[in-house]
């Protein structure tokens, strides 16, 4: 699949598409509806399957820190929908210019003039433009204008609730993992490459990989059982703390990953640590020492998980 970073770097060549537009966090089972309606009208038009994202998420620039928890970065967006053999991510920088463009200039600057679409899908709570404004309606009508076809797709539901990122995210909160897997399609995960950290897990005998979150907020917190995926093609095991680390004074978040029977360099090498049961919160113990006896706890449940599962 083919990412191309901004507007400004879209080619004459890449005109014409079947497209579909939002933040797409999470890539769930909501949005595989959207994208297989997208698939399969490219196929039938014979024209590239194209989504549009935005860099950062339009709540990460109007609400800082206090917007919504991010599910997934762009290089995790990046995978998934290539797993799902799309033709091109256009990845738009999302600013404040660009969020005061007016819906009938997003229509005309760039559904029109720099990626002449045959065909829109989008879902069925779809808004843009300054303030929002524009709405399937407003596409409709531009649509009969260029030439255009645009569809909405209707909402998949899960006990007669709406599939959506904020569920997901709700649900991973509160450490429900296995509601968060019926409607993502699969075990959430984090990825990353893993890089250096203060290595105190070297000195009580738990060596960790550290991989930093780079997210504004971090949708999960914790001490979970976890899977790895990234080294010699195997599934290894492990234990992993996602937080800022209160025993040790940690400032940013970062997930820190003990993996079972594994010895060797992992520094910069890109993992996917996927999280299968949460055995407890995040908590500021008065001592290392202490802090070392929760570990060797954790780590015994995490192994004892496993074995059973």
């Amino acid at each position: 699949m083919e990412l191309i970073r901004g507007i400004h770097n879209l080619q004459q060549q890449q005109q014409g598409c079947v497209l579909s537009i939002g933040n797409f966090d999470g890539i769930h089972l909501g949005h595989h509806a959207v994208l297989s309606r997208l698939l399969k009208e490219a196929k039938r038009l014979q024209v590239p399957a194209t989504v549009m994202t935005f860099e950062p998420q339009p709540a990460e620039l109007f609400s800082g820190n206090n917007a919504p928890a991010r599910l997934s970065r762009l290089r995790d967006k990046f995978v998934q929908l290539d797993k799902l053999h799309l033709d091109r991510l256009l990845c738009v920088s999302f600013t404040h210019e660009f969020a005061n463009l007016s819906a009938e200039q997003f229509i005309e600057q760039l559904l029109i003039n720099k990626l002449n679409v045959k065909f829109l899908v989008v879902g069925d709570d779809f808004h843009f433009g300054y303030q929002r404004l524009g709405d399937f309606a407003l596409l409709q009508e531009a649509g009969k204008k260029y030439g255009f076809e645009v569809v909405d797709t209707k909402s998949l539901s899960q006990d007669a609730s709406r599939v959506s990122s904020t569920r997901i995210r709700n649900a991973l909160a509160k450490g429900q993992l296995q509601q968060a897997e019926q409607m993502l399609g699969r075990k959430y995960s984090i990825a990353g490459r893993v890089g250096h950290g203060r290595k105190l897990g070297r000195t009580i005998g738990v060596p960790t990989a550290n991989l930093f979150l780079k997210r504004r907020v971090s949708p999960v917190s914790g001490v979970f059982v976890v899977s790895v995926l990234g080294i010699d093609d195997k599934v290894y095991h492990g234990v992993a703390n996602i937080g800022r680390r209160p025993t040790v004074q940690g400032e940013r978040q970062q997930l820190e990953v003990h993996i079972f029977d594994f010895q060797g360099d992992l520094y910069g090498i890109q993992l996917e640590v996927l999280l299968e049961q949460k055995l407890r919160d995040e908590v500021r113990f008065d001592s290392f020492a202490e802090l070392k006896i929760q570990i060797d706890k954790d780590i015994q449940q995490a192994r004892e998980w496993h074995l059973l599962n």
